[in-house]
């Protein structure tokens, strides 16, 4: 069989092999670190046996028949009354451990015990029993309602044998639900047991996500539901806004009592928040303690001193102030109690622009559209022509300018050499034949 969460029965997370029968993976999974550990020559390996059945709900099985089991086996267990179905999650050494933590009274000689490995028969019983649950609980939801019941079925559990489910529910107050069972037992004749469980249960149950992104503490590793009050939010110094510190359940987080420990004892080197630093300037109230930064703020309430500005001071600096005050000394303000942090420079030096915010604007700039060849090939002698820069224009223009001074020289020379031709011309030959 496989979990909701598995589909085709390949496991995601819970690497059981698409054996597990809580409805959703990660449910109070244990990880046995012990599976490769031999025994001791001579010791007898642990009888019994924790199993897993829908949800978070586990239970230690007394192994009497001696069967060679382990984790993700399906087996059949002795129910009340009958028989049923569940997944073996800890076997060993490692079930000691956890019958010590959970159970410390549990006696053995009571513990009801493992029938048999489950065989095909028993498991297509139990994948039945699992498909008709979330019918049967829609349909007891409306018969609660046709009641006027003050109280919410949250979840239904059918036996591996189906011959009793066991209806989950949560109210504010005493329900009288006798009518209920009659009439429960009359639409799906099977054995009806109600079972009244808190907000924290009925999460743990049914699983979810939390704020913080990760599944719900209470349905994965958190097995003890601690009281969690108001107090737990200003140690730590959060706002007590409920729609931030509640949970899924609408309950405290059971996560504010996790580091509370840790916040009380780093308190208890800061002194009480509640007495009023006296200046001359005015009185100054507590604001808030910064427990990591060892910082204690104050303001002025009565508008004489800085106003809503915030003053951080050091511990040691208001023990000072109030054992001033205690001899009836006022200091002129608070400012000068402050101590001022020089931040230290770093050992490396900005060499290549690498801290520059701009470092990154030449990358990103658009690149020059190319001219087209055509273009190009039509435009390129006229560009060849044209002249780069000044120095290159002075120089052609003086050149053009040497060229027709030279032309100018050659066509004088030429108009000078004309009338010389004629006197020539006298002494031709052809006009002596001529006479």
């Amino acid at each position: 069989m496989s979990c909701t969460n598995c589909g085709d029965g390949t496991p995601n997370g819970c690497k059981n092999n698409g054996t597990c029968s809580s409805g959703g993976c990660n449910k109070l999974e244990v990880f046995d670190w012990l599976a490769n550990v031999a025994l001791p020559n001579g010791q007898v390996p642990y009888d019994i046996v924790e199993v897993r059945f829908k949800n978070s709900r586990k239970s230690f099985f007394k192994n009497t028949s001696n069967l060679s089991l382990q984790a993700g086996d399906v087996v059949v267990v002795e129910g009340s009354p009958g028989l049923d179905t569940g997944v073996v999650s800890v076997v060993g050494e490692l079930a000691r451990i956890q019958v010590k933590k959970k159970e410390p009274r549990f006696k053995s000689s009571e513990a009801k015990r493992i029938k048999s490995i489950a065989v095909q028969d028993d498991i297509d019983k139990w994948i039945k029993a699992r498909s008709l649950e979330k019918e049967v609980m829609h349909k007891s939801r409306t018969l609660a309602v046709n009641l006027n019941l003050q109280m919410k079925i949250s979840d239904v559990e059918y036996q591996g044998d189906l011959s009793k489910a066991t209806f989950y529910y949560t109210a504010e107050g005493r329900v009288d639900f006798r009518q209920l069972i009659r009439d429960l037992a009359g639409e799906f004749k099977v054995r009806i047991e109600m079972k009244q469980i808190g907000a924290r249960q009925e999460a743990a149950r049914l699983g979810g996500i939390g704020s913080c992104g990760r599944e719900l503490c209470c349905s994965t590793w958190l097995t003890d539901f601690r009281s969690v009050s108001t107090s737990a939010a200003r140690y730590q110094q959060l706002s007590l806004n409920p729609q931030k510190l509640a949970g899924q359940c609408g309950k405290l987080k059971c996560c504010l009592n996790y580091e509370l420990d840790m916040y009380l004892d780093a308190l208890k080197a800061f002194p009480k928040g509640d007495l009023k630093l006296r200046t001359e300037k005015g009185t100054a109230m507590h604001v808030k303690t910064d427990v990591f930064k060892k910082e204690m703020w104050y303001a002025y309430n009565d508008g004489k001193g800085s106003g809503s500005t915030l003053v951080p001071l050091k511990p040691e600096r208001v023990r000072e102030i109030i054992r001033l005050n205690k001899d009836g000394e006022k200091p002129f303000d608070l400012a000068a109690f402050i101590e001022k942090v020089e931040v230290a420079k770093p050992d490396y030096t900005n060499v290549v622009g690498q801290d520059e915010l701009s470092r990154f604007d030449k990358l990103f700039k658009k690149k020059k559209k190319r001219p087209n060849k055509k273009r190009k090939g039509k435009q390129g002698h006229a560009k060849d022509n044209q002249p780069q820069n000044k120095n290159q224009e002075a120089s052609q223009k003086q050149a053009d300018n040497n060229n027709k001074r030279r032309n100018n020289n050659r066509r004088k020379k030429q108009g000078n050499n004309k009338p010389n031709a004629k006197k020539d011309g006298d002494k031709n030959p052809n006009n002596d034949a001529s006479k």
